[in-house]
């Protein structure tokens, strides 16, 4: 089985049986708090150091996902076919600083972060990430998005050339910005169908996820290794 077809698109057979992979975003909500919890845990700690610009420790991770606010921020992720969180996307909001007053005239601005697990990468991620909080800046009324990271964070760096962001780099860190047009209805509609159809795939797994475990309980089966 190629790792694609774990983030198989289970719509495909009914869209002209396209073999093109996709990778489905979705918006996450409270009831993805732990699991978002268990994904920042499992990182390993190069990939913690480049996720977070610091080696934080398990407690201090914990209380960063606890604070995190959805009725704020938006956060997206990324499920495999066995319903693991495998990535997650923040898009943080706050006040336009007066330091970046010259790059925008809106009232906020948007930071992204993002980590992907080890067994995930190479398929795109990423940047399918990316593309989601870009939109999702857009159709919010944010015209400049912000990236902090490492300059060893050779990840972030490719994100961000590939989208044409301005790139300062000091001291071994970077920020990039990237600006972006205005909302237009072709961009409201592309978010709300993105998030529709990763509703579905998300709901398909998560019912796979609840039969499988449920099978696993029936007396004489043996659970799959």
């Amino acid at each position: 089985m190629s790792s694609l077809n774990l983030f198989g698109n289970p719509l495909r057979r009914w869209f002209g049986g396209s073999q093109r992979e996709t990778v489905p975003v979705k918006e996450l909500r409270e009831r993805d708090r732990r699991r978002m919890l268990k994904h920042f845990l499992a990182l390993e700690k190069s990939d913690r150091l480049l996720r977070f610009g610091s080696q934080l420790p398990d407690e201090q991770v914990t209380k960063y996902v606890n604070g995190i606010d959805f009725g704020r921020d938006l956060v997206f992720g990324v499920y495999n076919r066995v319903f693991k969180l495998v990535a997650v996307g923040h898009l943080g909001f706050a006040p336009k600083e007066p330091s970046k007053s010259g790059v925008t005239d809106k009232e906020q601005v948007a930071e992204f972060g993002v980590s992907v697990l080890k067994t995930a990468r190479g398929l795109g991620i990423g940047s399918k990430l990316f593309e989601r909080a870009n939109i999702a800046c857009r159709n919010n009324d944010v015209d400049t998005l912000y990236m902090h990271c490492l300059s060893s964070n050779q990840t972030m760096m490719h994100i961000a050339k590939k989208a044409g962001m301005e790139i300062h780099r000091d001291y071994g860190e970077a920020d990039a910005y990237l600006k972006l047009p205005p909302a237009d209805p072709a961009s409201v509609l592309q978010e709300a169908m993105q998030e529709q159809l990763a509703t579905i795939d998300y709901a398909l797994k998560a019912n796979v996820r609840a039969a499988a475990k449920l099978l696993d309980k029936l007396p004489g089966h043996k659970p799959d290794n």
